[in-house]
């Protein structure tokens, strides 16, 4: 039997299994850090990904949604390509990890693993044989106009907090570049101090004057650095209270390209808490 939703009835499942997915991880990470974490890329209740996981689940197996075995196996296919397109994208557009699977085995580029890809199936199996069926029948049981005003304010409110959070992610790129370009200045200048330092020692008189005029550079670049800082941790700006909000939501929050600058961040928001 092929079960056919209305698009507003779809739109509900995305986000009634979002809502699910945030109380699932936030609590999950708020144990695991003893302390809350309000989990995921946005503020609201919601983490899109295991919406769209749902959906894609779905998608995929509502035509074998009879079959365990099809269900682990279409799911786990679904979930793990939408798992790997949306990391790489996010990474290529923030220049961010919001999840990381480097340290695991069986990893491809750290965005998706076997562990995470077996855990989709599984989920998969309990979500289309179990979770979905009490689900679905409160969903339908719903009047259609009740579903169509649920989920075109469910829509709106969703789509004001994924702008938001999108404004903050951004921000949050814009300081970890600039920790980044300002930390690679410093070292630039650390290694001119270093070759006329050793300049220095054939001909000291000649260069002293010079090192020492490098010395104070390279002091009053780590002045301004520190007062970057000094800014930075008590989030004075808008800009780095917002790099502190994605972080929070995001403690695994991982960056290749920058990571010292990253480092620098999470360092100076853990001596907040």
């Amino acid at each position: 039997m092929v079960y056919q939703y209305t698009i507003t009835e779809w739109i509900l499942f995305f986000f009634i299994y979002s809502l699910i997915g945030w109380i699932w991880e936030s609590c999950y990470v708020s144990l695991k850090k003893r302390r809350w974490v309000n989990r995921g890329f946005i503020h609201g209740p919601f983490l899109p990904i295991y919406g769209t996981g749902a959906i894609v689940v779905l998608l995929f197996t509502i035509r074998v949604r009879d079959n365990a075995f099809l269900i682990f196996l279409l799911g786990m296919i679904g979930a793990t390509v939408l798992e790997y397109v949306t990391g790489a994208c996010m990474e290529r557009l923030f220049r961010m990890r919001y999840w990381d699977y480097s340290n695991k085995k069986y990893n491809v580029n750290g965005y998706i693993c076997l562990t995470s890809s077996l855990g989709w199936g599984a989920f998969s199996v309990l979500l289309v044989m179990g979770i979905h069926v009490p689900v679905e029948r409160a969903v339908l049981w719903l009047p259609q106009m009740a579903v169509d005003v649920a989920a075109v304010l469910l829509t709106v409110i969703f789509t004001a907090d994924f702008t938001q959070s999108f404004n903050e992610a951004m921000d949050l790129k814009e300081i970890v570049v600039r920790l980044a370009e300002k930390d690679e200045r410093i070292r630039r200048l650390q290694k001119r101090v270093e070759v006329i330092s050793a300049v220095a020692e054939d001909d000291f008189q000649q260069y002293q004057t010079r090192v020492e005029e490098k010395k104070e550079e390279l002091l009053k670049w780590k002045e301004q650095f520190e007062q970057e800082m000094r800014n930075l941790g008590m989030h004075k700006e808008k800009v780095y209270r917002h790099a502190f909000k994605v972080l929070h939501r995001n403690p695994g929050t991982v960056s290749k390209k920058y990571t010292d600058a990253l480092r620098q961040i999470q360092e100076i928001l853990k001596k907040r808490k």
